[in-house]
């Protein structure tokens, strides 16, 4: 095989698995030229925006600004979106930017590749993918949960460097997911989606749903589909094609999405109690239709209206509710929890789908809590290993030969410095335990992992939980053996 050859399966794999394709990549590939002429065409209003394809592979408008992303561009053309600028900018002869990313996508999984089970899996994911698209695009679009879509990458978890990997594999595709498949939990069902409309077409969509009594799409609606926001300067927001979200959101909570028992603005305090005692709740949302919430009524509210009249309607007991978004992360409502004590979840259609309380979400944090601070043990412990059984001097050397980071203390070594240090042979017989060095470190590795998705805040499948006992073992090996 050639130097070329070999350069070309390794550009096959990386742009398969890893990252979204770029404007830049067909111009490598020959699919675009410089100085190849773009149209975004309006499709209500008529008009038409051109742009060119420069000797880097960007998309440079009339007026000079340079973006890598075609959604970017496509925002700052018009001057509002979002657009998928995939499907926006097309070549002289019609052909979409979408489609010649699919053809640069076709061609490196059509590429032999020595990768094995890896190689065969990401060519069997393109082609479910393609599969995807096309019912997405013919108005029959595959829904699944979170965990059978994770498992087209052998995923059981969404770490945030997994989470990475299948946004980009979705959206190299023009796919998304509705809802967002990070910000719910892994039973949640999601729907792959194709690429979002032109803003023109959803502002008819939206006008018309009005007309017949319909509630309207809102900006948060379109942000949640995974639609690019609009470009408000020429600073490239690049991309469209972000960091997945961080953190723990509202829709990873078991209760966000479950269901919520309510009742509507006519009921009665009978009805009221009676779904109230029967379901345990503190709380029952008061709503007239599913996205027209009023209200709700607590014991307290329905007490203090009885008491302030004893023949008080029932709209005396609603109170002031306050509703999120399934996609809000859990740190940004904290202030809304504290004031209400709950908060009613809306789903990515603005339908009122489940209620989290002060008690959901201290659950989330206590269980996110316990191997947070199992963690923090587990570092102390491998510092003091090191730094009792090691020599400084020679530590420093493996981690920092260059002196780049000017090491001068172990209390400056990071989690990383620990796996090469014990990774070392010299050094692990240095400190003379009868235990097997490879699965030591092997472990380390995986806790690593573990202490990656912890310090992102980034939790959502609970890998915390499940490497508890890990942890403790760890941490009870290292004591046992470091003195």
């Amino acid at each position: 095989m050639d130097d070329n050859s070999e350069e070309s399966q390794g550009r096959a794999s990386y742009l398969i698995e890893g990252r979204r394709v770029t404007v830049s990549d067909l111009f490598d590939a020959g699919l675009l030229a410089q100085g190849t002429r773009l149209t975004f065409r309006r499709k209500r209003s008529g008009m038409a925006h051109t742009a060119q394809v420069t000797e880097d592979g960007r998309i440079e408008l009339n007026d000079g600004r340079r973006f890598k992303s075609p959604s970017t561009a496509a925002a700052a053309a018009s001057g509002r979106g979002p657009f998928d600028g995939w499907t926006a900018w097309e070549l002289d002869d019609g052909t979409l930017l979408d489609v010649l990313r699919q053809r640069l996508l076709d061609t490196v999984a059509e590429q032999p590749s020595s990768g094995g089970l890896v190689a065969e899996g990401a060519a069997n994911r393109h082609t479910w993918l393609k599969g995807a698209r096309k019912q997405a695009d013919s108005g029959a679009p595959i829904t699944l949960t979170v965990r059978d879509l994770l498992d087209w990458w052998g995923l059981s978890r969404r770490g945030y460097l997994a989470t990475a990997q299948v946004s980009a594999e979705l959206a190299n595709h023009g796919l998304s997911t509705v809802p967002d498949f990070t910000a719910v939990g892994l039973d949640g069902r999601v729907t792959l989606t194709g690429p979002s409309v032109d803003t023109e077409d959803e502002k008819e969509t939206t006008a018309g749903r009005a007309a017949t009594g319909q509630e309207a799409a809102t900006e948060e609606e379109m942000r949640m589909t995974g639609a690019p926001g609009p470009v408000t300067s020429d600073e490239e927001a690049e991309d469209d094609e972000g960091e997945p979200i961080q953190g723990q959101t509202v829709g990873n909570l078991p209760s966000a999405l479950r269901g919520v028992e309510s009742v509507s603005s006519s009921a009665s305090f009978e009805e009221a109690f009676t779904r109230m005692r029967l379901n345990g709740y503190s709380q029952l949302p008061v709503l007239n239709g599913p996205r027209n919430l009023q209200g709700a009524v607590t014991w307290e509210s329905i007490a203090l209206a009885r008491y302030t009249d004893t023949d008080a309607a029932f709209s005396r007991a609603i109170v002031k509710a306050h509703a999120v978004s399934y996609a809000d992360h859990l740190i940004d409502v904290l202030p809304f929890l504290e004031q209400f004590g709950f908060l009613l979840v809306k789903d990515q259609t603005n339908r009122i789908a489940g209620i989290i309380t002060v008690a959901d979400v201290a659950a989330e944090y206590g269980a996110t809590a316990r191997p947070f601070l199992l963690i923090g043990v587990l570092d102390r412990q491998l510092r003091r290993v090191i730094s009792e059984g090691l020599d400084l001097a020679e530590v420093v050397a493996l981690c920092d030969p260059e002196g780049i980071r000017r090491l001068t203390s172990f209390k400056q070594l990071s989690y990383g410095d620990y796996q090469q240090v014990l990774s070392n042979q010299r050094q692990w017989e240095r400190l003379g335990w009868p235990l097997d060095r490879k699965a030591f470190t092997d472990r380390l590795n995986a806790l690593r992992e573990v202490r990656n998705e912890l310090m992102h805040f980034n939790d959502k499948d609970k890998v915390g939980d499940a490497a508890i006992p890990m942890l403790r073992n760890m941490i009870e090996l290292l004591r046992e053996y470091g003195g």
